[in-house]
């Protein structure tokens, strides 16, 4: 595989992690927390990112949703975490293998794929499928321009309160988190090579401006690292001067964590 990478914090330590195996890109995004939680985002997905990384590198082709398991398994007793109060994190994995290519998504951080004649993603949405009073409020406030002010602050407070409660339950959203089960529920689907000769996986702070301003994802995959770089700092700098309330683009904070990677060939 050709790989690039890319990453820019948001605001102050950046919780997405990306790790690179011999046949697979593997990207997280820990979660942020607006009520207190008893570790770091950015240390859970850490921990997480590289327990999967060793799994997968140990036996390349070990089931995915095993290794997420035991990942969650291993962090949870090395962190010493408790349900409700530990951080979560998506994880999604792009692993190559002979005649095909295995795509793993676990929370909101996509992946796009493709020929030169087709674009594809593999997505999960369920988490903005619940406490939908909630987040419809937190959307209205600041389309209505209120920003990011302390009502902000407290609904969003309110909304992951409610979206707590929906965590790694049936009919609700699943994400990495303390339950090794939860690696179960991941959207996964296997590609065989022909339908498939480039990816980009990316967390939501870069995914999501780059649907919004319709970038041509297949284009994206062909970046190298100095305009992957340049792509992440043109967002940051829109957000500043071009919506820094969130009025056109509703987002939880001015400048989510961004990372991107790209596999420009998977074959080569």
């Amino acid at each position: 595989m050709k790989v690039h990478t890319a990453q820019l914090a948001g605001d102050g330590r950046n919780a997405d992690r990306v790790f690179l195996t011999d046949n697979a890109v593997i990207v997280l995004d820990g979660a942020s927390a607006f009520e207190p939680v008893d570790i770091e985002p950015s240390t859970y997905a850490e921990s997480l990112g590289r327990t999967i990384a060793d799994e997968l590198t140990m036996v390349p082709e070990a089931p995915i949703a095993d290794a997420v398991a035991k990942a969650i398994r291993r962090t949870t007793a090395k962190l010493d975490l408790r349900p409700g109060a530990s951080p979560s994190s998506t994880v999604a994995i792009l692993r190559t293998r002979f005649g095909a290519a295995d795509l793993y998504v676990l929370g909101d951080s996509p992946i796009h794929y493709g020929t030169d004649h087709l674009a594809q993603r593999l997505v999960d949405d369920r988490l903005s499928l619940v406490a939908t009073p909630e987040h419809e409020r937190y959307l209205a406030q600041l389309r209505a321009g209120h920003g990011y002010d302390d009502a902000h602050r407290a609904t969003l407070a309110w909304l992951q309160r409610a979206q707590r409660q929906a965590r790694n339950v049936e009919g609700g959203y699943w994400i990495a988190e303390t339950d090794p089960a939860a690696a179960s529920h991941a959207f996964a689907k296997t590609v065989h090579r022909d339908a498939i000769e480039w990816a980009v996986i990316a967390t939501d702070g870069a995914a999501d401006f780059i649907d919004y301003c319709c970038c041509g994802w297949r284009d994206i995959a062909q970046f190298d690292k100095t305009q992957l770089v340049a792509l992440l700092k043109r967002i940051h700098d829109w957000e500043d001067q071009s919506d820094p309330d969130g009025r056109h683009l509703p987002r939880a904070k001015r400048h989510d964590d961004k990372t991107i990677g790209v596999v420009s060939s998977l074959w080569a």
